[in-house]
């Protein structure tokens, strides 16, 4: 039995839901009978069924699961939260073996699911595909040992390294490029700014370009420079202001005061306790070289336009580490940067 192939379907099934289970982690499922798929199913969203209970309803013939195998991304959950432990059902049905990608590091779980099946006399394998198992989960992964949100920085540049001409704002990517940030946008939980590129773009930070679900909107606003009449206050997506002056809740509106000194740790801190998981950072140039300078980011994608020179205004931040792969779309090179 090829076990890296229906754990590779499994997370084929886990990535369809990327951006839309926060704060689970995402889980793909394959239930395989004498070599042949007979179920299958991932977690699509917080609150409703776990990937193993979505596959298990898939199976037409019911009477199939004990000589089954279940194959599942991540570890089955031991604990009962908003839905029940994935593990009991497991030991309930009597499935003939499991098949576990990579352990969950949450303490909750944690290899207590693994341990109650295998207490109950059912054959575990685990560590199948396990590094690409525990990428599809970096965020949630990152958040709980890390105990911080998972950090992305994304900017475009100019071919000779500006942010914009003459500190204006410029066009730097082609519709390509727009259609693949707002992809970003809704495959990570929250995206964050800060006060001058709220004040000179104006900018939404939603999903205009694809379907997805809006982020969270971070701006960091120390002297609450940014008016209620710009776009970040629209109500569109909830949003948490980052500022040295008051702390306030109304509705989705949050203001959480921080000191000046530190303040990517201490934001990183605020947004740990308010269960973020992951933070996409679109700018500006000095809000991206804090948390370059404090080690605090786990990737970065840079979108260079090589034919377009600016010749002054903002320049961008620079990397010392070298991409990962490099991708072209039209006019644009997209670098991918790793970190973790």
């Amino acid at each position: 039995m090829d076990h890296e192939f229906y754990m590779q379907r499994c997370l084929d099934l886990a990535y369809k839901a990327l951006g839309k289970t926060y704060p689970n982690p995402i889980v793909g499922c394959v239930i395989v009978h004498k070599g042949e798929i007979i179920g299958e199913g991932f977690h699509e969203k917080a609150g409703e069924n776990h990937a193993e209970i979505n596959a298990i309803k898939s199976v037409r013939n019911p009477e199939l699961l004990k000589e089954s195998t279940i194959y599942v991304s991540l570890e089955p959950c031991s604990h009962f939260g908003k839905t029940p432990p994935c593990a009991n059902k497991i030991v309930e049905i009597g499935f003939k073996k499991v098949v576990i990608g990579c352990l969950d590091s949450n303490k909750a779980v944690n290899g207590k699911g693994k341990k109650i099946i295998e207490d109950a006399g059912i054959e575990v394998i685990s560590g199948i595909l396990e590094q690409k198992c525990k990428i599809a989960n970096k965020r949630f992964f990152t958040f709980q040992e890390k105990k911080r949100p998972f950090i992305v920085l994304k900017w475009a540049e100019s071919g000779d390294g500006f942010l914009d001409q003459n500190r204006q704002p410029t066009q730097i990517g082609n519709s390509l490029t727009k259609q693949f940030v707002h992809l970003l946008r809704s495959q990570e939980e929250a995206i964050l700014v800060g006060t001058k590129t709220a004040l000179t773009d104006d900018p939404s930070l939603t999903t205009r370009e694809v379907e997805g679900r809006n982020p969270v909107r971070i701006l960091v606003d120390l002297d609450l420079k940014v008016q209620g009449n710009f776009k970040i206050f629209n109500g569109e997506a909830k949003t948490i202001v980052f500022n040295t002056k008051k702390n306030s809740v109304l509705n989705d509106l949050i203001f959480v005061k921080i000191n000046r000194e530190n303040v990517a740790e201490e934001m990183l801190k605020h947004l740990y306790e308010l269960q973020i998981q992951s933070v996409l950072v679109e700018g500006g140039a000095f809000t991206l070289q804090q948390f370059i300078n404090n080690n605090l980011w786990d990737e970065a994608i840079i979108i260079k336009n090589e034919n377009l020179l600016l010749e002054n205004g903002t320049k961008a931040s620079i990397l010392s580490a070298k991409p990962e792969k490099v991708l072209k779309m039209r006019q644009n090179f997209v670098e991918f940067y790793q970190n973790f």
